[in-house]
């Protein structure tokens, strides 16, 4: 960590608010925060450049791209944690919960094997080994309509950083799915199905649903409770299913797919994350509830980069053109988020926290970042 960094000039971005001044970093740490545009000796002069939090990032698939690049391409995995480290890092991330699948099918023409003990160990090695560049936390996403789950998360235990288990059920019909042809488009593109191929996969995901499905979301939520993780809903859509949420305990939903299901959530207190490539593209691409809907409504809290890590900071940018509130729209993706799973030590710019930071300009509406900092350390 470097003894000490003072970034100037920079248009602070506070909870609430944003102001001209200086931050000094000291020991990884943020020493002191000032207002005012003078440039002390040995300070980076920011020009009027945003400086806020490290952004928090708390479902990505991110990882499972850089191990499978392709389909059936297995790539070794410290290269793709690595690679996948560092693209974050150059997109303004500095706290990731990295999402992997637990639960898989296993008859024999099932193209989802298990994987995630694997992975999380080698990560964890290469974090014990200090080869990374931000903080990694495990995210398990949890697909309870397998037949493996329960085997799965037993390989698991407190040691392995999981901040984050999240509730999946992605049977055809319902939740994401609900319009089974937005299903059919993605798989037979995906795995080229012909139509009997795509019948028999759906026939078998009910099943799937019907001898597992309440039997593994609750021992999903036992298992989070082991962890000492937060546990996550994803993809509701009726009230009844929220409701169901909230007496599991779950106070972040990932993704609702109606405004019906986001209404909801607020009234239980549920914070809301929805995709950021939602945001920019202007609908979701499986047919559900647009996010800037939701942020019109007041009821959009947390975006998360889902499958596009440079999504997250013009996304939270845009949020603030929206609701007319820089601090608002990148409160969205740092302070909101940590707040969502307990990280007490991050995401507000105040003495005391991390130095996780990064500095941007704007250019055409876009973000451009200009340097991103962790614990004090420039990284990208």
């Amino acid at each position: 960590m470097t003894d000490e960094l003072i970034l100037a000039n920079a248009r602070l971005v506070l909870p609430g608010e944003t102001l001209i001044g200086s931050v000094k970093v000291a020991e990884g740490k943020i020493a002191d925060i000032s207002g005012g545009a003078s440039v002390p000796a040995g300070a980076v002069d920011c020009e009027g450049d945003y400086v806020c939090p490290g952004l928090v990032e708390l479902h990505t698939d991110n990882l499972e791209r850089h191990i499978q690049p392709r389909p059936k391409v297995d790539w070794p995995h410290a290269s793709a944690i690595i690679a996948h480290d560092a693209e974050l890092a150059g997109t303004g991330i500095t706290t990731v919960f990295d999402a992997m699948r637990v639960g898989s099918i296993s008859r024999r023409e099932s193209r989802y094997g298990a994987y995630a003990r694997q992975l999380a160990s080698e990560l964890l090695e290469l974090r014990a080994a200090d080869a990374l560049k931000i903080s990694h936390f495990l995210h398990l996403r949890a697909e309870i309509c397998t037949d493996t789950l329960v085997d799965e998360l037993k390989a698991f235990g407190e040691e392995d950083r999981v901040g984050l288990v999240s509730l999946m059920d992605h049977t055809p019909g319902q939740r994401q799915f609900r319009d089974i042809s937005k299903l059919e488009q993605y798989v037979k593109g995906k795995h080229g199905f012909d139509d009997a191929a795509f019948q028999a996969h759906v026939a078998h995901l009910m099943e799937l649903q019907e001898t597992y499905g309440a039997v593994h979301e609750a021992e999903a939520v036992k298992a989070a409770n082991r962890f000492g993780a937060v546990l996550a809903s994803h993809d509701d859509t009726t009230e009844a299913q929220v409701a169901v949420s909230a007496g599991h305990g779950i106070r972040l939903a990932e993704f609702p797919t109606t405004v019906e299901a986001a209404q909801a959530c607020h009234a239980h207190g549920i914070k809301v994350m929805m995709g950021a490539p939602n945001l920019i593209r202007g609908g979701s691409h499986s047919g559900n509830v647009a996010a800037h809907e939701l942020a019109e409504m007041e009821l959009l809290d947390i975006l998360s980069s889902d499958y596009v890590p440079a999504a997250l900071l013009m996304a939270a940018v845009k949020l603030g053109g929206l609701w007319g509130d820089m601090a608002r729209g990148l409160g969205t993706v740092t302070h909101a988020p940590a707040d969502a799973v307990g990280l007490e030590d991050r995401g507000r710019m105040e003495a005391g926290k991390r130095a996780d930071l990064i500095r941007f300009g704007i250019k055409a509406d876009t973000p451009a970042l200009r340097g991103v900092w962790s614990r004090g350390v420039r990284v990208a």
